[in-house]
């Protein structure tokens, strides 16, 4: 029921998570990052705790794919579960369990790894991956542009309702984290538009959080 990517800039060491449903509010329990750590979506029959403990164990000094052994060996009914992992070297692991739904498949390169279920092409994950390698600008372009990819390639067997986009960078809270949680139209171009409005107000946006007072206007009546 789901397809998505984790990744990891080489350039900014920004993390992101992309994520698409036919399932509402797939975002809110799927995707997880942490600045300076990694990224991990926990998808498939969905654990939500499998997300955190991800980010506990590469933040302890793991890699990605000893991480994800321990989650193998720590997670319940793992046989359910679809785990993408990649760290803070660009380290990439898989998990799916022999249980996931419908055709599944996955596919990694370094920085960047996809999985998904359910899915009307078992070349979805590949799509996305070379997707994102391919594309360029800022993690939040491509992650849009790998998504995008892995709807031309067929996406889910279904149509998908709702998507989102999780973006952290140094500071201890998501820089962007945009969602669809329901719409009969693409929830892909939802998130889209979202992060083109959002992108140019970013970076005021975490500068207002550090230090009002070096802040942009706000532009709102009373502003001065």
């Amino acid at each position: 029921m789901t397809f998505s990517l984790v990744a990891r800039c080489a350039e900014t060491g920004m993390f992101g998570v992309a994520i698409s449903s036919s399932s509402p509010a797939v975002a809110a329990r799927c995707s997880y990052a942490q600045a300076g750590v990694g990224a991990v979506a926990s998808q498939n029959v969905t654990d939500p705790t499998l997300g955190p403990l991800g980010l506990e164990l590469m933040g302890q000094g793991l890699s990605a794919p000893d991480a994800l052994e321990r989650i193998r060996q720590k997670g319940a009914f793992i046989e359910y579960r679809q785990v993408l992992m990649v760290d803070a070297m660009g380290r990439t692991a898989i998990h799916s369990g022999p249980n996931a739904l419908g055709i599944w498949s996955e596919a990694q390169a370094e920085n960047v790894a996809s999985g998904g279920n359910l899915l009307a092409d078992s070349g979805v994950p590949q799509a996305i991956v070379e997707g994102f390698l391919v594309a360029k600008g800022h993690l939040g372009d491509r992650l849009i542009a790998a998504m995008r990819a892995g709807l031309a390639a067929g996406g889910e067997a279904g149509p998908v309702h709702s998507a989102g986009m999780k973006i952290v960078d140094k500071v201890s809270w998501p820089v962007a984290d945009l969602r669809c949680d329901w719409t009969e139209d693409c929830p892909i171009e939802a998130i889209a538009t979202a992060w083109d409005i959002y992108k140019p107000q970013l970076d005021a946006y975490i500068q207002r959080a550090i230090d009002p007072r070096e802040a942009p206007s706000y532009g709102v009546p009373g502003d001065e």
